[in-house]
């Protein structure tokens, strides 16, 4: 009988969620075919551009202050970024912020000197902040409030499913494309050639974003001028607080950490690129699983909630992904660990621009992608000092440190009742 009941329970709901996805949008389901492809073309690039630049003859170091510089870049053009999106429209912003990125991995390709990775490091910088700050208020634009958790964390979900392809053709590729040139799978010139087939395949995401069509509210709301977001600061400076903080304290320690992963198996266990690719891709599956499977869990339990158990129970696995002594169970860990603490980002992303009138949502999310990227800034530089001199434990333990301060952020600003005083827009005092 039980059995029976948890059946019909389970087909309910996947009834359910198929009746949300249903209600998507035409430009929602374009915007899916762009995450996907995407998330194809970036799952190789991410797997395989730190080993590209390492083939090269650079180090750590230089692979952290590229890094840094895409997202002090990013950090920098949030503001105007979120001006820009507003003015072009989502539809346009988008497809220049794809462009951009396009570009920027063909020019570090044509241009593999120091002076090139940074100058299209910027580059890129500036088109992830274009990018960063339209998301969030084109899926606003572009949903209802039935089907808008669903549709931020499907969009997410496909493009980890798609990052599963792209990591697991990333650690075939340089192999593939060696063969065809007759070199060794990871010489310079084998991940040239496969970051080149990368680069063609992102320009595919293009035609997509030139089939949508503005939404009419968004035609309609044309004539409203953008709120500035000094002037937003001035007016709701605690509900800033508290919607930017916990992701302020959390970029501190990804950016510390996340860059490197495939740095971390290589050196710590000697990992090939092709086991390092089948984990990413393994990982990108997981945490696609993950994000499908929070907007139910938001329904049931509440979104707040929902981020501040699912980042806890991330906890315990990245303290043993770091310290495992074996490599079955830190790849074991790296995989639970993915996809509890990521099934969160799209509730939450979907918590924020729910907080914010429609005039102010390009404004709140060009101050969050600022909160973001302070740490992506700043913290790649610093890990790559940690791990030249040190090693790998400071850099977990700092991770680890700056999450566990983030989820305690998130559970006193918007736990205990406190989100139903900022969905009241009651921004007296901070708790």
């Amino acid at each position: 009988m039980t059995n029976k009941l948890s059946q019909t329970a389970v087909t309910q709901g996947l009834r359910d969620y198929a009746n949300k996805i249903r209600l998507f949008r035409a430009n929602a389901r374009l915007y899916l075919l762009v995450t996907i492809i995407s998330g194809l073309a970036y799952g190789v690039y991410r797997l395989l551009f730190n080993f590209y630049v390492l083939s090269l003859g650079y180090d750590e170091a230089l692979l952290g202050q590229l890094l840094t510089t895409s997202s002090l870049v990013s950090l920098l053009c949030a503001l105007p970024a979120g001006y820009v999106s507003d003015r072009l429209g989502r539809k346009s912003a988008l497809f220049l912020a794809n462009l951009l990125t396009s570009l920027a991995v063909v020019g570090m390709l044509v241009w593999p000197t120091t002076f090139g990775f940074y100058s299209m490091n910027v580059l890129m910088g500036m088109a992830q902040s274009l990018g960063g700050v339209t998301f969030g208020p084109f899926l606003m634009e572009n949903s209802g409030e039935e089907e808008r958790t669903y549709l931020f964390s499907f969009s997410m979900g496909l493009q980890m499913i798609a990052g599963f392809a792209g990591n697991w053709v990333g650690g075939q590729l340089p192999t593939w494309t060696g063969g065809l040139v007759g070199v060794e799978a990871t010489s310079a010139a084998a991940y040239g050639w496969a970051l080149t087939a990368v680069s063609i395949v992102s320009f595919f995401v293009l035609p997509p974003i030139l089939l949508m069509r503005r939404p009419k509210q968004a035609a309609a709301g044309d004539a409203k001028t953008s709120i500035s977001p000094f002037q937003y600061a001035r007016q709701n400076p605690v509900l800033l607080l508290k919607l930017i903080s916990p992701m302020l304290i959390t970029s501190l320690g990804a950016g510390l950490l996340m860059p490197f992963m495939n740095i971390f198996f290589r050196h710590t266990f000697e990992s090939t690129d092709s086991a390092i690719g089948t984990l990413f891709a393994v990982g990108s599956l997981f945490m696609g699983i993950g994000l499908l499977a929070a907007p139910p869990l938001a329904d049931r339990f509440g979104k707040i909630k929902v981020v501040v158990v699912t980042q806890a129970l991330s906890i315990p696995f990245l303290a043993l992904l770091g310290f495992a002594p074996w490599f079955t169970l830190s790849a074991a860990a790296y995989l639970i660990r993915l996809a509890l603490m990521n099934m969160s980002n799209p509730v939450y992303q979907a918590f924020v621009m729910e907080q914010v009138d429609e005039e102010a949502r390009a404004t709140v999310a060009s101050l969050v992608s600022m909160s973001w990227n302070v740490g992506w800034a700043f913290s790649p530089t610093l890990s790559g000092w940690l791990q030249v001199n040190y090693g790998f434990t400071p850099v977990f333990l700092g991770t680890i440190s700056t999450y566990i301060v983030a989820i305690y952020l998130y559970w006193r600003f918007f736990g205990r009742g406190a989100a139903t005083a900022v969905q009241a827009k009651s921004f007296v005092e901070v708790e």
